[in-house]
């Protein structure tokens, strides 16, 4: 036996954990790729899988769901006469929107202190300039406290349509103007077709107000589209004249007898609202028109009354 043997069987068994450490180091077969990459490839196929889905919902509701809901059919009687409005503008003239029967009325209700009217307002003097002539208007309501502020809003923007202070009567009439802007598109024939609540893109309105500037003035208009983005509504729903200037305001209480109204008034009269206005209900009704406790306490005591015959 060489002398050297040894000293290289050693050297041997010396390199095999240095080829038992080569061979975890190399990549398995199939191409070289780790056991890492695998999770990476599924997260890639997911993503690139919803991205078709999105893709193909979008192409959906573009192609088949908006035009169907955009063609459905309105009935008649959907498109309520728009309520009387007689009014004193800040210029001090007669503000009647009876006098503009015939005409395409963009009305908006807003404030000096709106921060979404000051966007929307803009779009809305462009509009008044460049559909004037075939018979538009917008009209202004503000719903501030006084007319000084809206005097030299008006100034400042350079507004080009008449402006008015509203009271609270003209909004109840109006639905109940809950949030500012409110802008209604008034037809020729003198009918809302659409409400918009909150600020609202320009061409939206505009490409509403271009169907109505074409449409009949004297019937209701059955083929006007609405827009279909968020805050707009094809169905008005006013409030009730008789119920806004009743003795007690939110009751229509023309169904009762004059017994009956006075019996009504005087159980109302001595319930306390629950509300914590400490009023009775009747007292609460006048002061504070919006309280849903007692307009309902005031509504069921009708109903009661109505049903008893008393």
């Amino acid at each position: 036996m060489d002398v050297n043997e040894p000293e290289k069987i050693a050297e041997g068994e010396q390199s095999k954990p240095a080829e038992a450490a080569g061979e975890q180091s190399k990549p398995p077969e199939g191409g070289g790729k780790t056991s890492g990459q695998a999770p990476r490839s599924k997260l890639l196929f997911g993503v690139l899988l919803a991205l078709t889905v999105v893709v193909g919902l979008y192409f959906i509701n573009r192609n088949w769901i908006t035009p169907a809901l955009r063609t459905q059919p309105m009935t008649s009687g959907e498109h309520p006469q728009a309520p009387t409005i007689s009014l004193t503008d800040i210029d001090g003239k007669k503000l009647d929107l009876a006098d503009y029967k015939g005409k395409v009325v963009v009305l908006d209700f807003w404030a000096t202190w709106c921060g979404p009217c000051r966007i929307e307002i803009p779009g809305l003097i462009e509009m008044q300039d460049k559909y004037a002539k075939q018979g538009f208007s917008v009209i202004g309501i503000s719903f501030d406290d006084e007319a000084e502020p809206v005097v030299q809003f008006y100034k400042d923007y350079k507004m080009n349509y008449p402006v008015a202070v509203g009271n609270q009567r003209i909004g109840e009439l109006y639905g109940g103007v809950l949030g500012l802007p409110t802008t209604f598109l008034i037809g020729r024939d003198g009918r809302i077709y659409a409400k918009h609540t909150g600020a609202t893109n320009p061409s939206i309105i505009e490409d509403e107000v271009r169907q109505l500037l074409t449409m009949s003035p004297t019937s209701e208009n059955m083929d006007f589209v609405p827009s279909l983005v968020a805050g707009t509504s094809s169905r008005i729903e006013l409030g009730d004249p008789a119920a806004i200037d009743s003795e007690i305001p939110g009751l229509n209480l023309t169904k009762l007898a004059v017994a009956q109204k006075e019996t009504l008034k005087k159980q109302l009269g001595e319930m306390k609202c629950p509300c914590g206005c400490n009023f009775t209900v009747m007292k609460c009704r006048q002061v504070d028109r919006p309280c849903r406790f007692s307009l309902k306490i005031a509504r069921e005591q009708m109903e009661k009354l109505l049903k008893s015959g008393a």
